[in-house]
């Protein structure tokens, strides 16, 4: 909890500049990618969001007590262009930033978030712990970005594009080994974060597709059922907030696996595997 305000204390000393990640990983000692999921799991909304709401509200403050130039304004919160300033103010406000001088206008503040342990309970969670040595996956993959709130809108529609091209028919007809379904990978633990599909294995299938390694590790596999993506979301919610703090184990920092067993979004099967180290 210390460590995590301590990145609250710095986001709200730097609204004025640009946002560090691999400072605030440094500060966490987690990658900036697991520190961004854990964040908006907590706090319901996005790290990115969270940020953009202090500098509005901050904007918001100058716009009605300074006599500061709205562009300039702007440009302090890291907003190169009136466009985008104006469409940031109105997304947290509602209204244009120069309406906001107006006498008797109303703007919504959102201040600094503080993070406290609390006791809470959580339903039951079906999971083993598992060793597993290093095994290839084959299909194809996109690049990441580092704003997990974009990663969340391009991830869903690479699946998309990946059954519609008929990428994911190709894959499903050479599912052979362990894990036995269709893989979803976040590997998120080098400089170039990638989200890959695939199945199991280094069968040659097509020179399109591409071939990764996932490494050795123990491996905590939580077996889950629901709608999806929202089943699935729940199940990583409640993993990474409160199974992994009680468990005895801490994350490993390596490829975070899903594994779907079949194709209906209404009644998925899925497991969810991440990587641990015994504490």
């Amino acid at each position: 909890m210390e460590r995590w305000n301590e990145v609250m204390e710095y986001i709200e000393k730097h609204l004025e500049e640009e946002i560090d990640y691999d400072k605030i990983s440094q500060i966490v000692c987690c990658s900036a990618f697991h520190f961004q999921r854990m964040f908006s799991y907590m706090t319901g909304i996005s790290l990115t969001e969270y940020i953009k709401r202090r500098k509005m509200t901050k904007a918001g403050f100058d716009l009605q007590n300074t006599n500061e130039k709205i562009i300039d304004i702007g440009l302090k919160y890291g907003y190169q262009s009136p466009t985008a300033f104006n469409r940031a103010f109105q997304s947290v406000h509602g209204i244009a930033p120069s309406c906001a001088r107006k006498k008797g206008v109303c703007l919504n503040g959102f201040y600094p978030i503080s993070f406290q342990m609390i006791v809470k309970g959580v339903q039951k969670m079906e999971y083993k712990i598992c060793q597993k040595k290093a095994f290839s996956v084959t299909g194809v993959s996109m690049p990441l970005e580092k704003d997990m709130e974009k990663n969340f809108q391009k991830v869903p529609l690479f699946w998309q594009e990946a059954a519609k091209n008929g990428t994911l028919e190709i894959l499903k007809s050479h599912i052979k080994q362990e894990p036995i379904g269709m893989l979803g990978i976040s590997d998120c633990c080098k400089e170039d974060w990638k989200y890959f599909i695939g199945v199991a294995g280094e069968e040659r299938i097509s020179e399109k597709l591409e071939t990764i390694t996932i490494p050795e590790s123990t491996w905590a596999v939580f077996s889950g059922k629901g709608k999806a993506p929202q089943a699935i979301q729940e199940l990583e919610r409640n993993i990474f907030t409160q199974w992994l703090p009680n468990s005895g184990y801490v994350y490993g920092e390596k490829p975070d696996i899903e594994v779907y067993y079949n194709q209906n979004p209404q009644e998925a099967l899925f497991e969810v595997w991440i990587s641990v180290i015994k504490k």
